[in-house]
């Protein structure tokens, strides 16, 4: 796998698809990151009459021409978590749940919005005993005590790494499906709500409103990581990123496009910010 790329475009929506075929348009080697399934959104929608020229067409028959068409274009889509994205001498280190990162000159994020806010504690503690990625980072907990608060069912697998290296794990899902298989031995599975992530310097302890588990590190897997967290020192307007009319955030070489800069949450306008990213990116490149 060739991990140097003229651009990386984070996300698998309508507008990161959209900007994968406009780099691709302008002959940039490219290739898109995404979630475990491209769009959920746009698969559950059952009609959609505002899209200009396809009055009428299901949600799910337009991801499947929206993915033929980058297929056709000969854009790869990688189905793997970022974790974070550092900038380094005039490029961008792109960190992924997948052992080698990704260098690319230019990032497009197209990450969609999620409802779901930071735990009280999260930010602070980020790099003091919080991390959101298992495979990266479990050996710094080795012996040690850990918890993972699992939102998505995925991280049963990131529990079982933990279980390999630490003496004691919990698990605290936070979706509907109880763990299958076994996670281990040494795994706890605990059914409550986290409050919030307390310590001095370093992560201690982790609240559940009734007992407080006493752990050295935290590890919080989302579909997602919040942008903050993913981009360091990237501006956001509220829970949006700042973007230009050229959709280029205040970091150089970072682009972003759809829903993840603000309203309206419309097909047609992630699609239009997607390619407006991709133009502006390749000009940024040249």
């Amino acid at each position: 796998m060739n991990a140097e790329y003229d651009m990386v475009i984070i996300g698998c929506g309508p507008a990161g698809l959209s900007a994968a075929i406009n780099a691709k348009a302008r002959n940039k080697h490219v290739i898109v990151l995404g979630g475990n399934f491209c769009s959920p959104k746009l698969h559950r929608s059952p009609r959609i009459d505002n899209y200009l020229g396809l009055p009428g067409i299901s949600g799910e028959e337009l991801r499947q021409r929206f993915l033929e068409h980058v297929e056709k274009a000969g854009v790869s889509i990688r189905k793997c978590k970022v974790i974070s994205v550092f900038p380094q001498d005039g490029s961008f280190l792109i960190q992924t749940e997948e052992e080698e990162p990704y260098s690319a000159r230019a990032v497009i994020l197209a990450l969609g919005v999620t409802a779901r806010t930071a735990l009280p504690g999260e930010k602070e503690f980020l790099g003091r005993g919080v991390s959101y990625c298992a495979t990266c980072d479990a050996l710094l907990y080795k012996g040690k005590t850990t918890a993972v608060l699992a939102y998505e069912k995925e991280a049963e697998e990131e529990a079982k790494v933990l279980a390999g290296v630490c003496q004691k794990v919990y698990y605290l899902p936070q979706y509907k499906d109880r763990p299958g298989n076994s996670l281990g031995d040494n795994v706890e599975i605990i059914e409550a709500e986290p409050t919030v992530i307390e310590g001095e310097k370093l992560v201690e302890f982790l609240n559940l409103g009734q007992e407080r588990l006493q752990v050295d590190g935290i590890f919080i897997v989302r579909e997602s990581v919040p942008v903050e967290q993913l981009v360091p020192g990237i501006k956001m307007s509220g829970k949006f990123i700042q973007v230009d009319s050229d959709m280029a955030a205040n970091v150089p070489g970072i682009f972003a496009a759809g829903d993840c800069v603000g309203e309206p949450f419309q097909l047609a306008k992630a699609v239009g910010q997607g390619q407006i990213a991709a133009l502006s990116a390749a000009k940024y490149l040249s």
